[in-house]
């Protein structure tokens, strides 16, 4: 029984895996990291108790802690990271404007 369980938290990690490469927001991909922290957890607190290996309890606290400054870290720095519109030249698409584009160009 805990077997299957750890498997079925396996295939959820796998479909984790597929939107955190694919997903098209920076926060899809966080929370799929996340996704991936959690059941990575829990497989490992699975393992342990079906094979009866406590030192899998605490590799599963240990990446918690891990998972959490993480979270912390990625944030973090999203949070200082320069906007797209700032960091990047104006393309010949881009038909946004603003009031210092134009001043800049007269």
């Amino acid at each position: 029984m805990l077997l299957t369980c750890a498997s079925l938290l396996l295939a959820t990690m796998g479909i984790g895996l597929v939107r955190a490469l694919r997903g098209p927001t920076p926060a899809d991909r966080l929370l799929a990291l996340q996704l991936l922290g959690t059941s990575g957890i829990g497989v490992l607190l699975l393992l342990a108790a079906a094979l009866e290996m406590p030192a899998l309890n605490d590799v599963g606290l240990v990446f918690s802690l891990l998972a959490a400054v993480a979270v912390f870290a990625i944030t973090r720095k999203r949070r200082h990271a320069p906007a797209a519109s700032e960091a990047a030249p104006p393309t010949a698409g881009n038909t946004v404007s603003t009031a210092a584009d134009h001043e800049q160009a007269a």
